[in-house]
């Protein structure tokens, strides 16, 4: 039996197994088992591949992916928000290489990638799916564009992006796992659980670990446990934009909004644009900024006072160590003491050390030993 025949009798006993407390250890086995049998027919195609993908080299600031099926407006989109060309046409496939273009913001350089449309079966290969999902896996926020007449595409390209190892919206499993020499899989759950000691150690055996100290943070399910247990799953933000507003009636808007809900999408919370009308752009690309966590720090240059035209970016959470590697140089070895004014700051010019967490438009300037 091949690969591929194991993968799909796996995936058919778990689909007609049905799950309760007695079966949950055998379905978490056969989730591991696929878990594993999936990674090794990925290596298998990875080799025997022509190794030819999509390779975009990442610049600027961030990088965002707009992800959507074919002919739903990307390049319009692309061409709309950057200085791109890419090629535009009213048939599917129009894309057949990523396109990048640099959406320049608040002083913020952010890669914009229009990838070629996604169709159902990518995840598996279908249509160059795996190299364009590739290129997803690398950026820092995936931009969902759907169109307002197929609000059904977004669990679609949910579901192709989940395949390859990308979870949006989420934190990585608290999960944390220590090889040992003896004694079997011991389990410490930090919190109360539904999931018992032995499915746990049910699924650890199945991905090769005989001895080993495992502690779980969260209750989680199977997947979850799985998704701790590999090292390979990306973990992104991501927001949804609805093309083609512009071709809407008002007395429709209702219906589109309904459609949003049945998907899991709060209308309050989508962009709706038109590509190819420039409108709502403004819009987007403030959400973009917003799910980025993008912050501006500007630097107060000795003798050339604070410089608001081209800031520091850097990300929310980013301390005054993560301003002096982006700087570069020998700012970090350098480092004296900052004096930081503006929202993170207790007091104006307050003198901070390498740990000082920055906020969005703080002035900072850096001193350090000659």
């Amino acid at each position: 039996m091949g690969l591929e025949e194991e993968i799909d009798e796996l995936r058919e006993e778990i689909r007609t197994t049905p799950y309760n407390k007695s079966t949950e250890a055998h379905i978490g086995r056969l989730k591991a088992k696929l878990a594993e049998k999936k990674e090794e027919l990925e290596r298998r195609q990875s080799s025997g591949g022509s190794g030819e993908g999509y390779a975009v080299e990442k610049t600027g600031d961030a990088t965002v992916a707009l992800v959507g099926f074919p002919s739903v407006g990307k390049s319009t989109l692309l061409n709309a928000l950057t200085n791109a060309d890419s090629e535009v046409g009213s048939y599917e496939f129009t894309t057949l290489d990523v396109n990048p273009g640099m959406l320049q913001y608040r002083g913020a350089n952010i890669q914009l990638l229009d990838v070629p449309g996604l169709i159902e079966g990518a995840a598996g290969g279908r249509g160059g799916g795996q190299e364009v999902l590739s290129v997803v896996r690398t950026a820092d926020l995936v931009v969902f564009l759907l169109s307002v007449f197929e609000i059904d595409q977004y669990e679609k390209l949910r579901e192709e992006l989940y395949a390859n190892k990308i979870r949006l919206d989420t934190e990585p499993p608290r999960v944390s796992i220590r090889k040992k020499a003896k004694d079997g899989i011991s389990v410490n759950a930090a919190t109360d659980m539904q999931m018992d000691e032995a499915t746990v150690a049910g699924v650890l055996r199945e991905h090769g670990y005989v001895n080993a100290d495992v502690t779980v943070g969260e209750d989680l399910d199977i997947d979850r446990l799985i998704d701790g247990i590999m090292d390979n799953r990306e973990y992104l933000p991501s927001i949804v934009a609805v093309n083609k507003a512009d071709l809407i009636d008002e007395d429709y808007l209702p219906t589109v909004h309904e459609d949003l809900r049945e998907h899991g999408i709060d209308p309050e919370a989508a962009v709706f644009v038109s590509a190819e009308e420039e409108k709502g752009l403004d819009a987007l690309t403030a959400e973009i900024w917003e799910a980025l966590g993008l912050i501006r720090i500007y630097m107060d240059k000795p003798g050339r006072g604070v410089d608001r035209e081209e800031p520091l970016i850097l990300r929310a959470g980013d301390t005054v160590e993560d301003a002096c590697r982006k700087i570069g140089g020998e700012f970090r070895e350098r480092f004296r003491f900052a004096r930081v004014s503006g929202p993170s700051a207790k007091h104006e010019e307050q003198q901070v050390g390498l740990d000082h967490e920055l906020a969005d438009e703080d002035v900072l300037r850096i001193l350090t030993t000659k």
